[in-house]
Order: C-alpha cells, then sequence, then structure tokens
C-alpha cells in the first residue's frame, strides 16, 4: 500500500514529460523524420535552426513581446490592484469582477475583438499590437496575484510612511513596492512564460514580424523533422530557464 503513492506520483510525472522528453529525444534524430526508431544523436538540427535567420528573429520578437508584455500588464495589474485595496471605491467588487473575467475568455474571442478594434482605429498589426493582446490577457493574472498580496502588514508600514511625512509618490515606490516585490515578480516571470508560449493572439496581432510559436507553426506546415523538435526543446528549455529564475528570485527572496 505504501507504494502506491510513489506509483500515482510517477504515472502523473511520465504522464506530463514524456511529451516533453519524446519531444527532446527526436530533436537530436539522425535523420529528416522525428520518429521511431532513434538514430543519433547529433547536433545538427540544433545547427540549422541556430543558422535560421528567420527563426532567430522570430526568437527575438518573442522575447521583446514577452518582457513589454509583462511589464506593461505588472505595471497595470499593480495600480488597479492598489487602487482597490486601499481606497474605497463604488462597486469595487464588481470592479474586481471585471478584471478577472477576462481570465475565463478564450484566447481566440480576445484576439478577434482586438483585431476588430485596430481595424476600425486603423491600426496596423505589427509586434507592437500583438504585446499589447498578450497584456490584456496577462493583466488579470497580475492583478489577482498582486491583490492577493496585499494585506494588513504592507497597509500598516504605508499608514506609518504617511504618518512620517511621506508622500504617496513616495509610500508606493519606497514601501508598497519593495514589499509586494516578490508577487510583482512572480507576475511578471509568469506572464512572461505564458506570452512566450502564445500563439492564437501573436498570430492575429502580427503580419510581417511573427514570434517564434507562429514561426514554429509555418515550419509545422511543412511536416514535421527533428529541426521543429529542436525548436520546440528551446521554447522548453526558455520556459525553464524562466520558472527556475522565479524559483530563485522570488522564494529566495522570500526564504530570507
Amino acid at each position: 500500500m505504501r507504494a502506491l503513492p510513489w506509483l500515482a506520483l510517477a504515472l502523473a510525472f511520465a504522464f506530463i514529460y514524456l511529451p516533453v522528453g519524446t519531444l527532446v529525444l527526436f530533436s537530436f534524430q539522425d535523420g529528416r523524420v522525428p520518429v521511431p526508431p532513434f538514430t543519433g544523436p547529433t547536433l545538427d538540427w540544433y545547427a540549422a535552426v541556430l543558422a535560421d535567420d528567420d527563426l532567430m528573429e522570430a526568437l527575438l520578437n518573442s522575447l521583446v513581446v514577452a518582457v513589454g508584455s509583462s511589464a506593461l500588464a505588472c505595471a497595470l495589474g499593480f495600480l488597479a490592484a492598489y487602487g482597490l485595496a486601499r481606497h474605497a471605491l463604488p462597486a469595487s467588487g464588481l470592479m474586481r469582477g471585471l478584471l478577472i473575467a477576462p481570465m475565463t475568455v478564450s484566447y481566440l474571442i480576445v484576439g478577434l475583438g482586438l483585431l476588430i478594434v485596430l481595424n476600425r482605429l486603423g491600426v496596423g498589426v505589427s509586434l507592437w499590437t500583438a504585446g499589447l493582446g498578450h497584456a490584456v490577457i496577462n493583466l488579470p493574472l497580475c492583478f489577482a496575484i498582486v491583490f492577493a498580496s496585499m494585506g494588513a502588514q504592507q497597509h500598516n508600514a504605508e499608514r506609518a510612511a504617511r504618518d512620517l511625512g511621506a508622500d504617496e509618490v513616495r509610500v508606493i515606490v519606497l514601501v508598497t513596492v519593495p514589499m509586494l516585490a516578490p508577487a510583482l515578480l512572480a507576475a511578471f516571470f509568469l506572464s512572461m512564460t505564458l506570452s512566450w508560449d502564445e500563439f492564437i493572439i501573436a498570430f492575429l496581432l502580427t503580419r510581417f514580424d511573427v514570434t517564434l510559436p507562429v514561426e514554429i507553426w509555418s515550419l509545422l506546415r511543412s511536416g514535421l523533422s527533428p529541426k521543429t523538435n529542436a525548436v520546440g526543446s528551446l521554447v522548453f528549455l526558455v520556459s525553464v530557464a524562466v520558472v527556475l529564475a522565479a524559483e530563485l528570485i522570488v522564494f529566495g527572496r522570500r526564504r530570507r
């Protein structure tokens, strides 16, 4: 009976990581088709990815969109959380619900809505519009994380700072933001991970300068190859690196 929990845990890990492990394994396939039997290993496909200018440009675009949209989403989410947590506003419960509601809406609906609005405004699609779309879908998440972290401890410290003569801007910059740094960093890194992997909004709101998921989709249209697996492995590596950075920075800070 004691082995059952370990067996269940092993099955859960296998269910989650077996597809990723297969993807990474066949990215080293010494052949043109990423199917068994495995022949290799070789790094030729990784060299082909690094030598592909379109893929490298798409990777850089994804990083720019992920960092920019995450920073914007965190800033707006923090301001919304601060306003609703520290000020008695009319219908604050309704406003919180409206801020979190987009998390339940399909990315396809959000992307189509943004595309219609941008067309009505005469704004062409680009990396800027893709970043705006990612900020829209990540803002509710950032707001929820930051709002949940704004407790009585921060409120008391803010009141003490005001009693000592600090104005509102100094209170926010010197007291609130440092105390909420773990929550802000967690929101930023999680938003960056979601933006890095997002496809639907990036596909709808870009044209010539595309992100990496859109470029991978273009590769898949010509069929599977170990090169596609290599690109997917690099995407997975970046996502893992972001999660590990969040673990080291956010949770390491909390332990100290």
